[in-house]
């Protein structure tokens, strides 16, 4: 995991590696599920790197964001 910001008040990408997916249905999951938190303002999945990148208009919930990652059914490392 790591946090990116390059000026204060801009919005904040945080990266996680999630394991278990294996298709575009479930990046969409996963997309679905972040998305949906408080705050996140968009979320890139890559399958083949298993990273997602989580923007937001501040740092996200680690927590958070692993319960939703959970509930799409997969799981961050780390």
């Amino acid at each position: 995991m790591s946090d990116t910001a390059s000026t204060p008040g801009a919005a904040v990408s945080t990266d996680y590696t999630v394991t278990g997916m294996h298709c575009g249905g479930c990046a969409a999951s996963v997309r679905r599920e972040v998305g949906a938190l408080p705050g996140v303002t968009a979320v890139e999945v890559d399958v083949a790197t298993g990273r997602a990148t989580v923007t937001g208009e501040g740092p996200a919930d680690p927590a958070a964001v692993r319960a939703a990652v959970a509930q799409a059914g997969y799981t961050v490392e780390g």
